[in-house]
Order: structure tokens, then sequence, then C-alpha cells
């Protein structure tokens, strides 16, 4: 370029004015999602918790630029509870890819019901970031050409803001010269503004062409981003009405660390019994149900009407006239003589005091399925586990014993009063066990019978119940029966006996009729009100 005129100062720095000050680019964000200092360290430390999310970071990041930051916004945009998005301008073009998958994400109807499950909950949200990431690849695949347009308009943008940091740089050497500046510096000045309005009219066809990419893949990035986020919401869903059906409690899930609340979850997955979850979870909300309607000591059945002075049961007729002199008069005569007109009721004995002891048959048969594909095994043990539950909301040991034949028996202690042994995991061993073989009802019910004496010796606590829950039917020895009937009398215990798969009428005289004091059959294994009577008893 040829030497120029030595222009007055104030000319070069009018020429040069629209560059003055650019050096100083404005900020330009990496994350979408706008973050304070604790959702970033709450990204961090689950982050540092979860393998998964380490690999899907360390698989994403070989082949696409930035993806560290996608799983972060993705993260943040679950996990806060009003996330808020960046403008597109204030982005780092880099990152526009970035911004625009988690606008899609975000803007979904689907999303924002997965945020119904995931807002403040970290573990949801990094689970929402695993089920997603598989949309996520895709959606960066999708963009790569958008990623690639945009990755020009950042490095366009970078010798932009170097060029106009050059006219500054310029400008002010030759302001340490005079008023008037040499030819040469001048020509320096001029250069480097040739080559900031160069530098930014290539921004300007990067920037137009990285939009026309971003804007050929918006479809497609938004079409995967509503079929992620509905997919990530069910698997949050599922997993979440996994914990409540196996009875662990949305507290109990905060404190416990992530590594083992995903160890967890993966065990309730792909446990013997993960497939009836949900008959699992209908059984304690039908037993949890009957236990607010129970009544401690109630009376029964209602079959009549007698005479007594039991205030609880009095007719409604006989209150009717409390309220004027003569007939209170009369009312407190026939109390006194025991003569007020009582419902009568039969039935229903008083709970127990002692132990719940479920003993559960876990012979061959029990693999059987009835109507709907609910195995035997499964709907055992569902009630099992809402007898459990049963014992603890009643502050009464519980005890299950798995049993099938006479060598084979598998005892489970959860005592009353205290937090559950190690976790879950004892429940679960129990609900997952199974031993297979055929069937021997006198190896359990002498188990059940000597715990229940075990717990009269140590603590006097009498009047435990024994659930026997069976599909079959065996013999028992006179002896052994003489040693029972003993037990029985001396402990004051109940035996209830659940007859699985099968129909099995009372007077039919089976072995299991002549041990247990209540029998019933259940043949609907998909009904769980068909023992909804023995919560209320027990």
């Amino acid at each position: 370029m040829s030497e120029r005129d030595e222009p007055p100062l104030d000319e070069l720095a009018s020429r040069a004015e629209t560059w003055l000050g650019r050096s100083a680019a404005p900020v330009r964000h990496t994350a979408a999602v706008v973050a304070d200092r604790f959702d970033r360290i709450t990204w961090r430390d689950t982050y540092e918790q979860s393998a998964g999310l380490r690999e899907v970071a360390e698989e994403l990041s070989e082949r696409h630029d930035h993806a560290a930051d996608l799983l972060t916004d993705v993260f943040l945009a679950a996990y806060k509870v009003g996330p808020r998005l960046r403008e597109r301008a204030e982005m780092a073009p880099s990152r526009l890819v970035n911004h625009q998958v988690v606008t899609a994400l975000v803007e979904s109807p689907e999303f924002a019901e997965l945020r119904r499950e995931t807002a403040g909950d970290p573990y949801a949200a990094a689970m929402a970031v695993l089920a997603q990431a598989a949309a996520v690849r895709g959606m960066l695949e999708r963009s790569r050409e958008a990623q690639e347009r945009a990755e020009r308009a950042s490095r366009a943008q970078q010798d932009a803001d170097r060029a106009a940091a050059a006219v500054d740089d310029a400008l002010q050497r030759a302001t340490d010269e005079a008023d008037t500046v040499s030819a040469q510096a001048a020509d320096a000045v001029h250069r480097a503004i040739d080559a900031a309005e160069a530098a930014e009219a290539a921004v300007r066809r990067a920037a137009q062409h990285a939009a026309r990419a971003l804007g050929a893949a918006a479809p497609g990035i938004r079409a995967a981003a509503r079929s992620a986020a509905g997919g990530a919401a069910e698997a949050v869903r599922e997993e979440a009405a996994l914990m409540r059906a196996w009875g662990v409690a949305p507290g109990e899930l905060e404190r416990m660390p992530f590594d083992e609340r995903a160890r967890l979850a993966e065990r309730l997955r792909t446990g013997r019994l993960a497939q009836w979850a949900e008959l699992i979870g209908r059984f304690r909300q039908m037993a949890d149900g009957e236990r607010a309607r129970k009544m401690e000591n109630a009376t029964g059945e209602l079959v009549g009407v007698t005479l007594g002075n039991d205030l609880s049961r009095v007719i409604p007729s006989e209150l009717a006239g409390l309220g004027l002199p003569e007939p209170r008069a009369v009312f407190a005569a026939r109390y006194a003589a025991g003569e007020l007109m009582l419902y009568d009721a039969q039935g229903e004995q008083t709970t127990g005091q002692g132990a719940i002891v479920a003993c559960v048959d876990t012979s061959h048969s029990m693999y059987a399925a009835g109507p709907g594909g609910v195995t035997r095994e499964a709907w055992s043990k569902a009630c099992a586990l809402a007898l459990l539950d049963q014992a603890r909301h009643a502050g009464r040991d519980f005890v299950g014993i798995l049993f099938s034949a006479a060598d084979k028996l598998r005892v489970f202690r959860f005592p009353a009063g205290g937090p559950r042994p190690a976790g879950i995991d004892p429940i679960l061993d129990f609900a997952e066990t199974f031993l297979g073989g055929g069937t021997s009802y006198q190896a359990p019910l002498t188990a059940a019978a000597g715990l229940l004496e075990e717990e009269f010796d140590d603590a006097a606590r009498a009047r435990g119940d024994i659930v026997m829950i069976t599909d079959d039917e065996c013999g028992v020895t006179e002896e052994w029966t003489r040693g029972w009937n003993d037990a029985k009398h001396r402990l004051g215990f109940r035996v209830f006996g659940v007859a699985v798969g099968a129909p099995r009428a009372a007077g039919t005289g089976s072995v299991l009729e002549a041990l247990c004091d209540n029998l019933r059959s259940i043949e609907d294994l998909t009904d769980v009100r068909a023992a909804a009577d023995l919560f209320r008893v027990i």
C-alpha cells in the first residue's frame, strides 16, 4: 500500500472510531442455561459421583467438541426449578448448536412433564441426562454441518476481535507522535482498519452460513428433542414408581449416596420380581387403605340387635330422645339395667401383639401363573411385603420364612422399631429368594412357633400371628400335630391360611384347614383385594 499524506490525528481517529474499544469484546457465553455457583457445584458433585455421566461425556467428546458443555446444560435444564436460557446473541458461536439443542428440549411439552419429576433432584436430573444420551448423540450427528459452520464463525469472530485490537494499537502508536502523524504511522492505521473491515465482513458471511445450517437442522432437532424428553420422563417416572412400589420413601432416597441409589434402581429393574413391581405397589396401597379403615378391637360384622350397655354400639333410635328430660331419664335407667338396644356383631378377634410371621411356599409349583399372567410366587411375595408394612406400622416384629421341602428353609428377621438393616437389601433378598423343590408344612410352622416362643420367653409377648401362604397340600404327623396344638394353646397365636391359585372351600377337611384358624382361597391373582380382610384382623 502506498504511503498516504500525513493526515491530522483527529481524521485518523474518526475513521478508526468504529473499531476503538472493540478489543474488549463482549463476553460470549459457553453455557446456554443461566446458572449460579450452587448450580454448578451441584452439577460437578453429581458428575463426580456418576460413572454413567462420565462415560457419556467421554464418549460424546471423542466425536463432538463442546459435548461436556451440552451435558451440563441438559442437566441444569432438568434440575433447575425455573431454568432460564440465554439469548442466542449472548452465546459463543461455537456453542450455537448446544443452544439450539437445549432450546428445543426446554420448549417441548414433554420436557415440562420431565421436569415435574427432576426439578430439585440431582439424581433424577442425571438420570434424565443418561436417558437422553442416545438422542443427544443423534442430534449432534444431525447438526454436524451446522457445528462446522459455527466453528468457522467462531474463528472468524476471533480474527475480527484481533483485527479490532490491531486498529486500537496502531492508533495508539500514532498518537504518541504528535498532533499530526507520519505517513508511515498513518498507513499502519489504515491497513489495520482495512483488515478489520475485511474480518467483520467475514464474520457476517460465516454467521449467515451458520444460521442457514442451524435452520436446516432445526426441525430434526426439535422432533428428536420431543422424543428424547418423552422417553426420559417415562424412564424417570418408572424408576420413581419402582421405588414407591418397594416402599423406598423419598426421604430415604435423598439421603442415599448417588452410586448406591443407582445400584438399587438397577437391582429393582433386573431382579426376579421386577416385572411385578406394580402388583407389589398395589398390594401395599390396598393394605395401607385397610389399615386406615381398621379399628382396634372392632367387634366385627353386624348381624342383628341385642341388649346391653355398650355405648359404642347403641342404635340411633335409642339416642333420638336424649334431647328431652323424660326420655333421657328412661335412657339412664335402661343403661343402668343393661337393657339398651345395641348392634350385635360377630367375628373379628382383636389384633395380635406378638410378631407377624409369614410362611411363604417357594416350591416349584409356585412358578405357575394364574389369570393375568401373575405367578403364585409374585402374589405371595407381594402379600408378605404388605404384611411386613403391617408389622412395622403396628410396632411388631416381622419374620419371613421361605420354605419348600423339609430340608429347604430360609428365615429373614425384621425387628420392630429400628431402621431397615443395611437399607432395603434384606427385603430384596427375602423377596427374590426362591428355593424350589417339594412342600413340607412341618418345617416352616415348627420354625414359626419356635420364633414366637422365643419372643414370649424374651419379651413376654404372646398372641402372635402366623400367615401360611401355599398352593399345595401335604400331610403332617400325629405326633407333630400334638406338639403344634400345645404350642398354639400355650402362646395364644393365631394361624391364617392362604391357599393361592387353587380353589379350596372350607369344610373339605384339608390339612391346611385343620391347621389354620382362618382359611381363604385366592383364585384371581390379579385381585389384591381378595386378601383385604387379612389386613383388617392382623
